[in-house]
């Protein structure tokens, strides 16, 4: 029981962790504004995603026949690695860092829950609805004070289809986090399944930033956000967030970086200068609010409940009630 409870703790802050480093994204690209968000995204999740699996290479090669017999759900993963940044940097250019960063991320543990739903029959909790409720109302407050306080091109129309990239980009990210976190159920260790999934997305994404990526070149400082987007965010971020879902569920984990877009928010007001008024941070405060009461462990452990039908009959977030 200590143990189990020790991992669930351990992978909750390599999340937060992970969560804390995507937060810094959106203000990282803001410095160059020249990039394309296709050649940000490419290089960002392309390069990441190709160190990931050279640095993973022999636990690739050892389970590559597991791996194989996954092929589905390898698949799927892959193509929601490759389309999730294109979406998600479209989204923060179209409607600004923190409306982004907020709809995308906050939307995950939502569709994530509803993915798990479908495919895996686990059942909502009210613990869990309501973590939920708090993290959309914070959503809802941050999205409404950057609307009214700031707008990224003037046009309404812009906005509104950041808002659907960034549900868009919400729902690859939840889609990649659940085929990860099947796979490594299947005895998979995290850093074969992570390796390979965004090895075999970072591939897909090398012929966009082929096409994009000149600008990055262009000078020191767009050769600089490309990078550390690709290292610190990306790479770095990836590995704790594939640490962190072998040892908590895909729902929990999507409901943790509820805390990404309050990092963004803050960082897009110190840093880039949008604006956020007092009902932007209660919401921020909001969604802060939801990862704790989503998270905040209970006398069950998501190990203990994990093996009553496989799983099957697990809260979502591994929090039952």
């Amino acid at each position: 029981m200590i143990a189990s409870a020790n991992a669930r703790l351990s992978g909750v802050l390599s999340v937060l962790i992970a969560a804390i480093l995507w937060g810094t994204t959106g203000t990282a690209a803001s410095f160059a504004p020249d990039v394309s968000a296709a050649a940000i995204g490419s290089a960002a999740m392309g390069i990441g995603g190709l160190l990931q699996a050279a640095i993973a290479y022999s636990v690739i090669a050892k389970h590559r026949a597991h791996l194989l017999r996954q092929w589905r759900l390898l698949v799927v993963g892959a193509l929601a690695v490759a389309v999730y940044p294109l979406a998600f940097y479209a989204s923060m250019r179209l409607a600004g860092v923190t409306i982004g960063t907020v709809v995308t991320i906050g939307s995950a543990p939502l569709l994530s829950a509803l993915i798990e739903n479908r495919m895996d029959a686990l059942r909502l909790t009210k613990r869990w609805a309501c973590g939920a409720a708090f993290g959309l109302i914070g959503m809802v407050l941050i999205c409404l004070a950057e609307g009214g306080g700031h707008s990224h091109n003037g046009l309404a129309s812009s906005t509104f289809a950041g808002v659907l990239l960034g549900l868009a980009a919400g729902f690859t990210y939840a889609l990649y986090s659940w085929a990860a976190w099947r796979m490594m159920q299947q005895t998979l260790p995290s850093r074969a399944v992570m390796g390979s999934m965004f090895g075999i997305g970072g591939l897909m994404l090398m012929p966009v930033l082929i096409v994009t990526g000149a600008p990055l070149l262009a000078s020191v400082t767009n050769f600089g956000v490309g990078a550390y987007m690709a290292l610190v965010p990306m790479f770095l971020g990836y590995v704790c967030f594939g640490y962190g879902l072998a040892r908590i569920s895909a729902s929990t984990a999507t409901a943790i970086t509820l805390s990404e877009p309050a990092v963004a928010a803050v960082l897009a007001v110190v840093i880039v200068g949008e604006r956020l008024d007092m009902a932007g941070w209660i919401g921020v405060g909001l969604v802060i609010g939801s990862l704790l009461v989503i998270t905040w462990p209970t006398t069950t452990t998501y190990s203990d409940i994990s093996e009553v039908g496989g799983g099957a009959s697990a809260g979502i977030g591994g929090a039952p009630l």
